[in-house]
């Protein structure tokens, strides 16, 4: 693999800890603030906001520039955004922060998976894709449980300034590594600054028209789904490993870690064969999660079944990452860039929405482990589209055959002459 992809994934690591250790740090920062902690949790909201937002508005611009230049200033908002944070005197600054960091994460990695995918050859663009969301999912095994003791022994604004000095490290990174123009990629896809022979106003309607594409909809659908099947879960699993299996409080961030190693070779496994057989992979693993969501409503209830079902949810649920995101790149090969982006902002959407979801039904007195019904209808809800998506390719496919073969009447040759 290209050493530019370590770039990416590096990047990749310092907005996945940033998104998640705010989970671990919401008492002290409620504390300090001295608001309640629901009002704190205003600052995971105001993240996954600002990614589904700013995911395709700061997409359009990258369609203006060479996208080395555009993930260097991601990079650079990324670090403003957590320096913010990390500095902020009163609750509202620390908001502002936290979004201004956010509206970095959609783009990023949606410019990020056009540039991997360009660096190698076709076969191994899934694969390549992987190695960077590498970066996303390696931090919720060390760059969380890490930040987190960080902010509870030395102080909360301490996490958030060492998030940002890696927000520095991928900016070098992607400086040094990344290929100065597209040209400069395996896939020789065009000049470096988005503004080519149709100018950028062309350029975007060719982004936007991309969205009239169905299997562009309803890949994001699967993504918005799918994932958010996972997290129609986790977002409640200190809850219900609490409450249903027994564990204490302190065992959660283990558990937690289980889940980002499952998520790790998830993401792997997931880009490995994406790149072999992109559909089947997405129908196995969609099927599959469904089936362990709703197996752990059971095996939540005990504490050695609970630790083998949780990285499970992880490792299928990322495994879906790649070819979800490949699969969009596939079906927008000619402007990917906003959709790519908007892609990843599916993630975060699907994320709220089963968390709310989720939500309801402990409200309406389901139980603590009904939120994992909730995940196993929405990844079944996925696959279903996903089986969807492939009948209309089947039958797209057999259409364009049955053109190709068919010879024109005007184009059939007539005998006329004599011998």
């Amino acid at each position: 693999m290209p050493l530019a992809l370590l770039a990416l994934a590096i990047g990749a690591f310092g907005i996945g800890t940033t998104e998640f250790v705010i989970m671990g740090l919401l008492p002290l920062m409620a504390q300090d603030y001295g608001v309640t902690v629901p009002t704190a949790g205003l600052l995971t909201t105001g993240y996954a906001l600002g990614v589904v937002v700013g995911a395709p508005l700061l997409a359009v611009l990258g369609t203006r520039i060479s996208r080395k230049r555009m993930l260097m200033l991601l990079m650079g908002l990324f670090i403003a955004g957590n320096l913010v944070t990390a500095a902020a005197p009163v609750f509202g600054v620390a908001l502002a922060g936290r979004v201004i960091a956010s509206l970095a994460h959609g783009a990023f990695f949606g410019i990020g998976s056009i540039v991997a995918a360009g660096l190698v050859a076709p076969q191994k663009k899934a694969g390549a894709i992987a190695m960077m969301f590498t970066g996303l999912t390696v931090a919720n095994v060390v760059g969380v449980p890490l930040g987190t003791m960080i902010g509870q022994q030395v102080g909360w604004r301490i996490t958030f300034l060492l998030v940002a000095g890696l927000g520095v490290l991928g900016l070098a990174g992607v400086a040094a590594l990344i290929p100065a123009d597209r040209t400069d990629l395996v896939d020789g896809t065009d000049g470096a600054d988005g503004a080519g022979s149709t100018g950028g106003a062309g350029r975007i309607r060719r982004e936007l028209a991309a969205f009239r594409n169905v299997q562009v909809v309803l890949a994001m659908l699967m993504t918005v789904l799918g994932f958010g099947g996972v997290f129609a879960a986790i977002t409640y699993i200190a809850p219900m490993m609490t409450g249903a299996a027994g564990y204490a409080e302190g065992s959660v961030t283990w558990l937690l870690v289980l889940f980002g190693l499952g998520m790790v070779v998830g993401n792997l496994v997931g880009g490995r064969y994406a790149d072999r057989r992109l559909m089947p992979m997405l129908f196995a693993s969609l099927g599959a999660l469904a089936v362990v969501l709703a197996v752990f409503s059971f095996t939540a209830h005990d504490k050695v079944l609970a630790a083998i079902t949780i990285p499970l949810i992880g490792a299928l649920g990322f495994a879906t990452v790649p070819p979800l995101q490949k699969r969009v790149l596939d079906q927008t090969a000619d402007a990917p860039t906003l959709a790519s982006a908007v892609n990843i902002g599916a993630f975060n959407l699907g994320n709220a929405l089963a968390a709310w979801l989720g939500g309801l039904v402990l409200t309406a007195g389901f139980g603590a482990t009904a939120p994992n019904w909730v995940g196993a209808a929405l990844a079944a809800s996925a696959l279903l589209l996903a089986l969807v998506s492939a009948g209309l390719e089947r039958r797209q496919s057999g259409a364009a055959a049955l053109r190709e073969t068919a010879v024109p009447a005007a184009e059939v040759p007539v005998s006329v002459g004599v011998r």
